[in-house]
């Protein structure tokens, strides 16, 4: 107990604490240590902020014993650095945290393909859409999905991974107590008993401005990637992607249009090759397929209809039972419900001829046929590989056609009666 309460002691010493602890670490020893050091051997520490020399010479114990006191109340778990639960990934950073908070059971973090989601508060609705599709179809698949407990791309990524009964890991900028913000309370007792809230923030810690940057390095430190979905090029969601880089994580990134604000940053990391496109679950998980063939499972894609139901929360429809079957008939494999045929909208190339340009319309009256992959649109159209890839995004920013499982499907009708009128 009492080696714990210097942890603690410690751990609250100046402003973020966190970023500095390890190197005190490193050059006392212990946490007793360094309490017991003297203001002249805290002037003498290179690399360590005047104000954190100047919290090292306050020796009261009385905040350490408070945390403590909280933590048994509100079942808050304590690790250090030297508990064997700690995270390696973390203790690997320079800037290690010598204490975390934890409620709920963390996930053995070092032997899971763990994933983080970031992205914007002010999330648009594709972006919304984007990462709860993210976080249901890496949870499906066996990843352990991280993210803060933010509104907009946070608060997306966390619920569609509950919504597959996956593991989930919160990292917050605040007191584990601290419910941030206020509307969440539901979400955070999710993700306790479905994996854990983890802070470097003793409890009643308020949710700071300067707090989530530095929150940001434990993110991206407890993954093996970083998965940007929303975020200006000055975002935390950059700033989280920048500490992956530096740590040696992996990037990956979704796009976005060309002129959307909020694309600004993935598709930035994208341009300048920091971070992998990804347009489905697989592009990430195939980055660690091999590393964790025991953790990882590729499974098929839900529908749209289906994946939609999920994250909003509707219960799937119903599957016929294998015994209601007739019994001459070999067993069916159980597959996702087929998704309804969505309205079309319908657009006169007559009245609109210049609606899309000449390669787009050959890709849509090639979609109105069924569904194509890029290589079948190359053959039916004849146009080259490169104008049919980019004619397809172009079409996709506009919603014009959908991608589900390396397949394309149009989102509208075309009306060209007048143009080829029907022999009598």
């Amino acid at each position: 107990m009492s080696n714990l309460r210097h942890w603690l002691w410690l751990s609250t010493r100046g402003p973020s604490p966190g970023m500095y602890a390890a190197r005190l670490i490193e050059q006392f020893g212990t946490p007793e240590q360094v309490y017991y050091a003297d203001e002249k051997a805290y002037d003498a520490l290179e690399g360590i902020p005047r104000k954190v020399c100047q919290a090292l010479a306050d020796k009261d114990l009385s905040q350490a014993d408070e945390i403590l006191a909280q933590c048994e109340q509100r079942n808050i778990t304590v690790l250090t650095c030297q508990d064997a639960a700690y995270p390696q990934r973390l203790a690997q950073l320079d800037s290690a945290p010598c204490v975390l908070y934890v409620k709920g059971t963390l996930p053995q973090i070092d032997q899971e393909a763990a994933i983080a989601i970031v992205g914007a508060r002010e999330a648009s609705p594709y972006g919304i859409m984007a990462a709860g599709r993210m976080g249901l179809d890496l949870a499906r698949q066996g990843a352990v999905v991280v993210s803060g407990s933010a509104r907009g791309v946070d608060a997306a990524a966390l619920k569609g991974a509950l919504r597959a009964g996956g593991r989930v890991v919160s990292v917050l900028g605040n007191g584990i107590d601290v419910i941030y913000p206020s509307y969440h309370r539901d979400l955070y007792e999710d993700v306790a008993a479905a994996g854990a809230l983890l802070s470097e923030y003793p409890p009643g810690t308020p949710p700071t401005g300067t707090n989530f940057p530095v929150r940001n390095r434990l993110i991206a430190g407890l993954c093996l990637g970083v998965m940007v979905v929303e975020g200006r090029e000055t975002s935390g969601s950059l700033i989280t992607a920048r500490w992956a880089l530096q740590e040696g994580r992996d990037v990956f990134a979704i796009p976005g249009g060309i002129d959307a604000p909020l694309s600004q940053g993935p598709n930035g990391l994208i341009r300048r090759g920091e971070a992998k496109l990804v347009q489905d679950a697989w592009d990430v998980i195939e980055e660690y397929q091999d590393l964790y063939p025991d953790k990882l499972r590729l499974r098929s894609p839900l529908s749209q209809q289906t994946a939609k139901a999920r994250l909003a929360g509707d219960s799937a429809p119903p599957v016929r039972p294998a015994a209601a079957r007739p019994a001459a008939r070999a067993p069916l494999p159980v597959v996702e419900q087929e998704e309804e045929v969505p309205h079309r909208l319908v657009i006169d190339l007559e009245k609109d001829p210049e609606a899309f340009p000449d390669d787009q319309i050959a890709l849509l009256r090639a979609l109105q046929k069924g569904t194509c992959t890029a290589d079948e649109l190359v053959e039916e159209t004849g146009i080259p590989a490169r104008r049919v890839l980019s004619a397809l995004t172009l079409l996709q920013v506009r919603q014009m056609v959908c991608e589900e499982n390396r397949r394309f499907t149009t989102m509208v009708e075309l009306k060209e009666s007048n143009r080829y009128p029907e022999k009598d």
